[in-house]
């Protein structure tokens, strides 16, 4: 990086702190520390719900994922406009009707003391490790660029996001995200701008998505019913629906932020918009991925994404097997760009069998480069047993550094920084209030003052803070941070959102059978995870069905 793109990194990410933190000036009580007073118009809550969600996993991993897959993973998110609109009309006005802090105070009311414990601890380990991987996305990014250690990393940015959490609490929070939002916006446009310009001459858009839909990237839907298969249209709108009625309205990170509209309506019309530009926005950041890969079928691209893990392989004993792996690459490069060039030219005269004769070449060639690929990753985990050997990760932050111009790398790294804050941020909030309110002034001390809760939650900030940099440490093993942490989230999420149907739904049903239907649910997911018995979306289905089949069987014969 430049001194240029320094001074952009820096300005931005100051600015951002800086604004959110004198905007919150005057946060003393709990409503203004938490709820931010429930003061904000529909677009604040729009936007903090989307940028709590657009971590910086979903900058460098989905561009990534769009690369190395395709198109196919926007279908993850069908399900999320009809879920807003399940949540408009229902979880909405019954939790600004109660006038609650957190999701699972309601259900103390609705069962007893046991079922809101549990389901808040449920969340509070859901969140804290998905945000210890949160905090490691971010992180990749420094230990790249500078050649940091990653632990030592890990806790910098960790850290820097607890100084304006701790600060401000919610209303910070809710007002740099609404800068971050048009800052990510209008950094990835440009983006994806500058990766068609840098395109061979004669190559436009649309001859790239004809390059890109014969190598199998343009692969938008799959309407085959295959439980097995991570995404299709199906497991999108039914398992992706269920994750995304239970993340949006039980996940205290985003519950927390449609509470802060002024009105019932201000937060409603908050989550339509999420409902209404999410798809969207996740199908435009594939796209960008799906661009960089078509740049490198005219140009040639690394044998392995990881410069540092290169790097380190080329000083060590397999660096001659490193090197013939290169070769080797090159040479299949280098097929790969005669094909390309062939299928522009089968295109624009439309002669049907050489594009499919250089379609077969393309596959061919894909295919034999990530098994080099996959040599070169087991040379990296020979020589390294602790490297990240997934380079979904840093496929675009590879593509920024070397490609891009000065500037535009800061302002792009700042927006990868800056949606991690956002998302982290929200977190530490989240799991602080949930902690305060549903632990510790339900079970420990009801008789504090508000100044006092206020305080306990900066510490509780802070302690959650420290929990999430040790689960970073680890996340290095988990591969594709995108998939990672919804295959986390997919564990919990069934079986909380469950418990809020038996409690919003099922009358009849008390808190006793809730309660051990929530346990038995539980292991029965991880056991249908840990065997691979299914696709991690239909998880989500399993836990909410499993939780009300059984609360329901064991209310009419137990607890009867």
């Amino acid at each position: 990086m430049s001194v240029l793109d320094w001074v952009v990194l820096t300005v931005t990410l100051a600015g951002i702190i800086l604004y959110g933190i004198l905007r919150s000036r005057g946060s003393r009580s709990m409503d203004d520390y938490l709820l931010a007073g429930q003061s904000l118009p529909w677009y604040h809550v729009g936007l903090s719900v989307m940028a709590t969600q657009a971590s910086a996993i979903t900058f460098l991993s989905t561009p990534g994922q769009g690369f190395a897959d395709g198109m196919r993973f926007v279908q993850f998110y069908f399900g999320l406009p009809l879920a807003m609109v399940v949540l408009s009309v229902t979880f909405v006005p019954i939790f600004h009707r109660l006038k609650v802090f957190t999701a699972y105070e309601f259900l103390e009311d609705r069962f007893d003391a046991r079922v809101r414990t549990l389901t808040a601890g449920l969340f509070l380990l859901q969140r804290g490790l998905s945000t210890g991987l949160s905090i490691y996305a971010p992180a990749i990014i420094l230990s790249t660029i500078l050649g940091w250690n990653i632990y030592l990393t890990n806790l910098l940015m960790g850290g820097i996001v607890l100084i304006y959490t701790v600060t401000g609490g919610t209303k910070a929070i809710s007002h740099t995200h609404l800068q971050q939002m048009v800052i990510i916006t209008l950094a990835m446009g440009i983006a994806g701008y500058l990766t068609v310009k840098l395109l061979p001459e004669g190559i436009g858009f649309v001859d790239a998505l004809h390059v890109a839909g014969k190598a199998g990237r343009v692969n938008l839907i799959d309407l085959k019913f295959d439980p097995n298969s991570r995404y299709n249209i199906w497991s999108g709108l039914i398992g992706g629906f269920f994750l995304q009625l239970s993340y949006f309205g039980t996940d205290q990170s985003q519950v927390g932020r449609y509470l802060t509209g002024e009105t019932i309506g201000q937060s409603r019309l908050g989550l339509l918009m999420n409902g209404l530009l999410k798809v969207p926005m996740q199908f435009l950041i594939l796209l960008v991925g799906v661009l960089v890969f078509v740049f490198y079928q005219f140009n040639p691209s690394p044998t392995f994404f990881n410069k540092q893990e290169t790097d380190r392989l080329k000083a060590s004993p397999y660096a001659r097997q490193y090197q013939l792996a290169e070769i080797k690459h090159q040479n299949l490069t280098t097929q790969r760009q005669k094909a390309v060039i062939d299928m522009q030219a089968a295109l624009k005269t439309d002669d049907e069998a050489a594009q499919n004769v250089a379609s077969n070449t393309l596959h061919e060639t894909d295919d034999a480069l990530k098994t080099v690929k996959a040599d070169v990753a087991k040379l990296i985990k020979q020589n390294n047993p602790a490297a990240d050997t997934n380079d979904v990760n840093y496929i675009f932050l590879r593509f920024v550094l070397d490609y891009l111009p000065h500037g535009l790398i800061g302002l792009l790294i700042a927006v990868i920084f800056i949606a991690s804050m956002g998302s982290i941020a929200s977190a530490y909030n989240s799991l602080a209030s949930t902690t305060v309110v549903d632990v510790y002034k339900r079970l420990i001390n009801s008789k504090c003052s508000d100044t006092q809760y206020v305080a306990i939650s900066r510490w509780s900030t802070i302690g959650w803070g420290i929990f999430c940099i040790v689960v970073a440490q680890f996340a290095n093993q988990l591969g594709s941070m995108i998939e990672a942490v919804n295959i986390l989230g997919s564990l919990f999420y069934g079986v909380i959102l469950g418990v809020f149907v038996v409690a919003f739904y099922v009358k009849s049903i008390g808190g006793g059978a809730t309660f051990w239907a929530a346990i038995i649910a539980e292991v029965l997911v991880v056991a249908s995870w840990y065997f691979d018995l299914t696709a991690f979306l239909w998880l989500n289905v399993i836990g909410c069905l499993l939780v009300v089949g059984i609360a329901w069987i064991l209310q009419r014969t137990i607890y009867r």
